[in-house]
């Protein structure tokens, strides 16, 4: 390597240097496998390089066609997935720059974080964790199953030979769990992330009980937080589901009634009391709001009856679609779909130590909801002749 060249990379990979001492330099950076170029080596830091991994992973081009919240509207203005996560990239990496932590770190955990969100959202979470249940394979949870498609389903079951340090902040990113103070859990081991891994797809609920390693984990899993709470309003008062004069006063009040305002106060508030300190806080007025606001989300946009009327319709599709697939692996059949567009480069040891039913699971939860639905119909659904069998005219 030429000095030009090696003096580059030593710059590059100098931003630690600019971080806050309780940030996480690239050069901390772990992984299970040795690298052909070594992380130190390499002109991209090596979370800069997990996030380009992830960005040409196969799990995140299925983004462009997974619920967000909203499913079934014939409207393009709402929400999708790909969108929540370039929205999460860009909130975190505005906190982790005002509190100099490391963007990199940030964004490759932004990037991966939903990649296991199955068709139909969470509420098809919801049943594919009831069908785990049922078929004694543990639950499911889209945390574990991100951090299942990046290290050991994608490049044909190889994985990507991610950090650690990424890995555990995807499945440590439960935006569902709120809290006014986000601490890291420094020091944790491949070993002990293994062990949280595990749990997470046998105990239903255990991911709401662990915490990232780094700063820049926690500062994911808030600005999860951030970047759906006021967006799912706005896609709420779009599709007809609230209006916004129905926001409680004592939110509205304090973080605004509209996407920009509650997005600008609660990272305002956030940075303010985090500021210099190694853990994350909001001050006790925004928080309080912000429960306040999640609450009145939970009843009004994520239970509502309305936007739940096909659910049976969804659950059955998903319970059939399961037992199918199991079927088909079982017997072995190759001229199966699941075999066609999911098996038929997997490394053997993905078959040999997986169990049908969990093969069913992995290839439903990457699935669009697009292809979900085509998958049904072209299975259940009857087939049309034609106008006649013989294509010949008529005579």
């Amino acid at each position: 390597m030429n000095e030009e060249i090696a003096t580059k990379i030593i710059l590059s990979n100098a931003q630690h240097e600019r971080l806050a001492t309780y940030g996480c330099p690239s050069t901390s950076a772990v992984r299970r496998s040795a690298e052909t170029i070594s992380d130190r080596e390499n002109i991209r830091p090596a979370f800069w390089h997990d996030a380009d991994r992830i960005l040409h992973s196969q799990a995140y081009a299925r983004y462009i066609d997974k619920t967000q919240v909203f499913y079934l509207f014939e409207n393009d203005h709402i929400t999708h997935r790909v969108l929540h996560v370039q929205l999460v990239s860009k909130i975190g990496r505005l906190i982790a720059r005002c509190l100099r932590l490391n963007e990199d770190l940030v964004e490759a955990i932004a990037t991966g974080h939903d990649l296991g969100h199955v068709p139909y959202g969470h509420d098809g979470e919801k049943v594919l964790s009831r069908i785990c249940a049922d078929a004694g394979i543990g639950t499911f949870c889209h945390n574990a199953q991100s951090v299942r498609f990046l290290m050991e389903l994608e490049k044909n079951g190889k994985g990507l030979n991610l950090t650690l340090q990424v890995l555990d902040g995807i499945l440590c990113h439960n935006g569902e769990e709120l809290s006014q103070q986000y601490k890291p859990r420094p020091s944790k081991t491949w070993g002990q992330f293994m062990e949280e891994y595990r749990r997470c797809q046998q105990e239903p609920g255990y991911d709401r009980k662990i915490m990232a390693m780094t700063l820049e984990g926690c500062v994911m899993r808030i600005s999860d937080i951030i970047a759906y709470i006021g967006r799912d309003i706005e896609d709420a008062i779009t599709l007809g589901v609230l209006k916004r004069e129905e926001l409680p006063p004592q939110v509205t009040s304090v973080l605004g009634d509209s996407n920009p305002q509650i997005v600008n106060t609660l990272v305002l508030d956030l940075i303010e009391h985090s500021y210099g300190k190694a853990e994350l806080s909001f001050s006790e007025p925004v928080f309080e709001a912000l429960k306040r606001l999640s609450e009145f989300s939970k009843e009004r946009i994520y239970r509502c009856p309305q936007v739940h009327t096909e659910t049976e319709k969804i659950n059955r599709m998903f319970e059939e679609l399961f037992k199918f697939y199991v079927n088909h692996v079982k017997s072995g059949s190759n001229k199966s779909v699941v075999f066609a567009d999911f098996l038929r480069n997997m490394q053997p040891e993905y078959l040999q130590t997986t169990t049908p039913e969990r093969v069913a699971v992995d290839f439903i939860a990457g699935m669009t909801d697009r292809f979900f639905n085509k998958q049904y119909h072209d299975l259940f659904f009857p087939c049309s002749y034609g106008v006649r069998l013989n294509s010949s005219p008529a005579t």
